[in-house]
């Protein structure tokens, strides 16, 4: 697939035609796809199709660190609308690199569902309940250093796939435990299957975690997909997002994030940064206005800083 941020934008896609959604074809991709595709038809009234766009994150079983983070899930998808195999794509906010793509809008950020994380474990188990030694499947340096600081008597097993190949490794036996998002597990419909579901006082979720992005190129659509938009998600996320790239974290460093309005004015932003063994971290909360995401995410990433973080990023233990 060809195209490049500076390639001549496509025509605005007319009212003659469906729209085309770029979507990863996992399930659960497919299920937000279509979640958006629908809220989009209901408040607008044009159609819209799924176009599949395979991503090299989902046909590598290499680890997220290794291949380059999350991002491998994005680039296909911006690839396809920069030329123009696809009007706009929407993404899992958690996935996109904090950096702006050039050309892109990100057009809207849809109202957040669950941030938690959440267990699925053997025997209906929760975390406490689990014996001595159990193993607990995770793709995250996040919930690995989490976990292991909540119960470093755990074997922490790196796990990638979705929601399937994930919880058929408690199914089979092979792990005791897996944990994963919680929206994903309701986005599926498949809630009832956690065993316990963390608070984010417990293990404070990723940056934009149950939050959807939609991206597009054309500026006349970005203006038609707005109407998705979600004012106060999208302040929270920001302020998160913010914090991260100040620290200049990526997937691979143990950093959670999770900014919430405690009313129309005043957003509270409490940021995490641990070593990947889970042996040291820090956790602080900032609150600042709703208005101001940007500079609340700086503060928090500040002080994280000025209490240590980078070394805590860095170290291996």
């Amino acid at each position: 697939m060809s195209g490049s941020p500076a390639d001549e934008g496509s025509p605005a896609p007319g009212p003659e035609r469906a729209l085309r959604l770029g979507t990863r074809a996992s399930t659960l991709a497919l299920a937000q796809s279509g979640m958006v595709a629908e809220a989009l038809t209901a408040a607008t009234g044009r159609a819209v199709e799924l176009v599949h766009v395979t991503t090299y994150g989902d046909t590598s079983r290499e680890a997220l660190s290794v291949i380059g983070g999350t991002g491998v899930f994005v680039n296909a998808l911006r690839e396809a609308i920069y030329a123009g195999d696809v009007d706009f794509a929407v993404h899992s906010l958690k996935d996109l690199p904090t950096a702006a793509p050039e050309g892109l809008h990100l057009a809207a950020i849809t109202e957040r569902a669950a941030v938690n994380d959440a267990l699925v474990a053997r025997d209906g188990l929760k975390l406490a309940d689990l014996p001595a030694g159990a193993k607990v499947g995770t793709g995250a340096a996040r919930r690995m250093a989490l976990l292991k600081m909540i119960r470093p008597d755990l074997e922490i097993v790196p796990i990638r796939g979705n929601v399937d190949t994930r919880v058929n490794h408690v199914r089979s036996g092979d792990l005791d435990a897996v944990v994963v998002a919680l929206a994903g597990l309701q986005r599926l419909g498949r809630a009832e299957e956690a065993t316990e579901v963390f608070g984010p006082d417990v293990i404070l979720p990723s940056p934009g975690q149950g939050a959807l992005a939609v991206e597009c190129k054309d500026p006349e659509l970005a203006e038609l997909l707005a109407v998705l938009d979600s004012p106060l998600t999208r302040a929270a996320v920001v302020a998160e997002r913010t914090m991260l790239a100040v620290l200049e974290a990526g997937c691979s460093a143990p950093v959670g994030g999770h900014a919430i309005a405690l009313d129309d004015n005043v957003l509270s932003l409490t940021g995490v940064v641990a070593t990947v063994s889970g042996s040291r971290g820090l956790r602080l909360s900032h609150a600042g206005a709703v208005s101001e995401p940007e500079a609340l995410g700086r503060r928090v990433a500040q002080a994280l800083l000025a209490d240590g973080a980078a070394e805590l990023m860095e170290a291996g233990a």
